[in-house]
């Protein structure tokens, strides 16, 4: 059986989590989240002009020390799920290593997002814990990496990053998959730079890294609003798309991004909501240096911060804070991945279930 790793709605019909779905589709407030996303720091060693996390940048740390508290925090609360991420590069906090090993060998899914240039340094446990690494690369060649993703002696190490890649493609046993943003900028000058045209070199250099997937996504603005693109640029990109599907066999997919389906369905930057709470805050949250937020979408927002664990235990945390301080009807007119999530647990609410829950396959939600 095959699962779409991409369908969120599916993944609430998971046996292991399912209790705490019927909890939050009830209006209950959950007794700890299934899924958490774990900047470990704020600090990057690029330097990217589009960051969409640039002004967040060097907030607060976490001690190694306490890093590790909070992995066995996480195992504590139930946690079936963790993504590290940022916020900046998670691989480069020295106590990223450890809490790979304390959540892999607790049982706990793990998903790294990574700018690849310390994937030889965290080899072993890259290997041997994570379900994931997706490596963000927005480019096929090292001359266009270098305009969009620099380090910060304004150099490109493309040539690091996939070397680096292959060194855990060989090693791996869960999935490498290779992530390319299709990006757009206008330069002083008036002129304008793209890496839209190596869709197709991207991606098949990434099937002779040995990744597992190739995805695209489209560029979101600060407040996470998906940015039109020509109707050229999308063209060549689709033009692209169906060319590299060629490449897909069993062992190497084509992923593609829901906001690439917005951009082609002209659905325009804005997504309505009329709902006035989040279910899925319930269900997944987003752990940082600099605070406790509802939701990914709202990191580094203070209206959207329930606490601050630097200092405070995750768990004090959650049973104290009101994820319900976020109204979506106003506070998310962005594109949300899991807007249909939300929709689907009200329906589950309201006695309108989908299907029975069958089978664990992905944590992920």
């Amino acid at each position: 059986m095959t699962f779409d790793r991409l369908d969120l709605v599916s993944k609430l019909y998971q046996p292991s989590g399912w209790p705490r779905v019927l909890e939050v589709a009830a209006g209950e407030r959950s007794t700890g989240p299934l899924v958490v996303d774990l900047d470990p720091t704020t600090f990057c060693d690029l330097a990217c002009p589009e960051c969409i996390s640039g002004k967040l940048l060097n907030q607060g740390r976490f001690t190694p020390e306490r890093l590790a508290e909070l992995a066995h925090e996480l195992i504590d609360m139930s946690v079936r799920g963790v993504v590290l991420i940022g916020g900046g590069e998670p691989l480069a906090h020295r106590g990223t290593r450890k809490v790979l090993q304390i959540l892999g060998e607790a049982g706990i899914a793990i998903g790294v997002v990574t700018n690849g240039t310390m994937i030889r340094q965290n080899l072993d446990e890259l290997a041997q814990y994570a379900s994931w690494v997706r490596v963000s690369m927005d480019a096929g060649t090292s001359e266009t990496y270098g305009i969009f993703r620099p380090d910060r002696k304004n150099r490109s190490v493309f040539d690091k990053v996939v070397a680096n890649m292959r060194l855990l493609a060989e090693a791996k046993k869960g999935a490498l998959g290779y992530s390319f943003l299709v990006m757009t900028r206008r330069q002083p000058d008036g002129t304008v730079v793209s890496n839209h045209h190596e869709v197709l070199t991207a991606a098949r250099l990434a099937r002779d890294i040995g990744c597992d997937y190739f995805e695209t996504k489209a560029m979101f603005d600060d407040e996470h609003h998906v940015i039109q693109v020509p109707e050229d640029i999308l063209g060549s990109v689709d033009e692209q798309l169906r060319e590299a599907r060629e490449l897909t066999d069993d062992s190497f997919e084509i992923v593609n991004s829901s906001t690439l389906t917005s951009l082609r369905n002209r659905v325009g930057p804005v997504q309505p909501k009329d709902y006035q709470r989040c279910p899925v805050a319930e269900l997944r949250t987003l752990v940082t240096p600099s605070g406790v937020y509802v939701c990914s979408y709202h990191r580094g927002n203070p209206l959207a911060k329930i606490g601050d664990a630097v200092t405070e235990p995750l768990p004090d945390i959650w049973a104290a804070s009101d994820r319900g301080i976020v109204d979506p009807s106003r506070d998310c007119r962005f594109h949300c991945a899991r807007h249909r999530s939300n929709l689907e647990l009200h329906q589950i609410g309201a006695g309108a279930m989908a299907s029975e829950p069958s089978v664990d396959y992905d944590p992920f939600i």
